[in-house]
């Protein structure tokens, strides 16, 4: 018999997840393995009914250009007793398998490291290795280097936003734009940059001060009474969702208040994807601009959502090159005998293997990789593309708010 390699995907799908499991096929097949693409994430490995399918190479040749995925995704988290009881190991027997190739973000390579203890604990001869996926960017791979499907999304992100503000300044309004972002503001900031956004928030921006809406809200009213001091009627405000997900976690009686109540993943996140941020965002913002004291600051404002529709896009040129070159780094590695380790390429294209115990927190998860509030790319955006009330437009601003040290973006971050 063959030996095998078999192929998951968990989470949610990103730009490049049919790249990396097509060119890992293409790659495998080309060295005389038989490749198994198995369906529902990390579920199909804790089943006595796992949905698996041979990959040849017509399927890798179709798909591996797509938006997508082809071997459908799961979030699925499996339990101690699943490890215990309902690991299907004849899975791997009975099909000669000898490497397990996972593909997905912060969770699923969460659960790649468990996956790589208990292999290790059992003595199976089986190899396992990552490959780090997410829109987020937010998993922690050397010198700054984009997780895969990132810069697909931000390049259509981008592209939504700059309509978006187009749309803002042809009609005098402020739109409002809700992107993807759980556990960090990578892709928000990304867009932002990109398109001149007057501001963008994310929740690394509360490094010195806690996170709260009212502060969300300051900051927003801070860009839009700047610009109008500036003689500007219209703009956006990108904020991550993320802030959203710290809010639910930090001061989850804030958005109780509002109406909202999260249900929350096998893994314990709240399901950003089931409420419409901008909307909440949007009925904060009115209902604030009522209030006494506002009143002049006269503004029409629109709620938009970037999520989903930026994850199932086709991959740009960069990600089919990155996300094939990462599929070439997980034989590299796994001819080498490296496993329990995600693959790394550095700038000049060599894999590397990031070993998932040494990247671990204390309770064995993957802590995600948040964007760095004081490093170049957010100091720039704040420091010169950003507009928001300082001290030098008091007196301007009082035309329009009765206090407006409260708006003053560093006085609300406290930087």
């Amino acid at each position: 018999m063959k030996d095998s390699i078999i192929i998951l995907c968990g989470g949610g799908p990103a730009p490049g997840m049919n790249t990396v499991v097509f060119s890992v096929a293409k790659t495998f097949l080309s060295k005389g393995y038989r490749v198994i693409g198995l369906h529902g994430g990390y579920s199909g490995l804790f089943s006595k009914n796992a949905r698996t399918e041979d990959l040849d190479f017509f399927k890798a040749d179709r798909f591996f250009n797509r938006g997508g995925s082809y071997l459908e995704m799961s979030r699925f988290k499996p339990s101690q007793e699943d490890f215990d009881n309902n690991f299907n190991l004849a899975l791997f027997q009975e099909n000669n398998i000898k490497l397990l190739v996972t593909v997905g973000g912060d969770d699923t390579a969460s659960t790649a490291n468990r996956i790589a203890a208990f292999l290790e604990a059992k003595n199976y001869p089986i190899h396992n290795i990552h490959v780090p996926k997410t829109i987020d960017n937010d998993l922690p791979l050397p010198n700054n280097t984009p997780t895969f499907g990132f810069n697909s999304a931000k390049d259509e992100g981008a592209h939504l936003a700059r309509t978006i503000y187009e749309d803002a300044r042809t009609s005098g309004n402020w739109l409002l734009v809700s992107a993807m972002g759980r556990s960090a503001g990578h892709l928000a900031l990304g867009i932002g940059e990109a398109t001149h956004s007057p501001m963008t928030i994310i929740p690394e921006m509360f490094n010195k001060t806690e996170i709260s809406l009212g502060k969300i809200i300051d900051l927003t009213i801070s860009a839009i009474v700047k610009r109008k001091i500036m003689g500007i009627r219209y703009g956006t405000v990108v904020v991550a969702e993320g802030v959203f997900h710290d809010l639910a976690e930090k001061k989850p009686e804030e958005l109780s208040a509002t109406g909202i109540h999260f249900t929350y993943d096998d893994h314990g996140h709240p399901e950003l994807g089931k409420v419409s941020k901008a909307v909440l965002f949007n009925d904060i913002l009115e209902k604030e601009l009522k209030k006494e004291g506002l009143s002049k600051v006269k503004v029409k404002t629109r709620p938009v959502e970037i999520g989903y529709d930026v994850r199932c896009q086709d991959p740009i040129a960069y990600d089919l090159t990155y996300c094939t070159e990462l599929a070439i780094g997980v034989y590299d590695l796994f001819a080498a005998g490296e496993t329990g380790c995600m693959v790394f390429v550095d700038a000049d294209g060599k894999s590397h293997p990031l070993y998932l115990k040494d990247l671990q927190d204390k309770s064995g998860k993957i802590p995600p990789r948040r964007v760095n509030i004081e490093g170049g790319t957010a100091s720039n955006y704040y420091s010169h593309l950003c507009h928001y009330i300082t001290e030098d437009d008091y007196e301007a601003a009082k035309a329009y708010v009765a206090d407006p040290e409260k708006y003053d973006f560093k006085k609300i971050l406290n930087w």
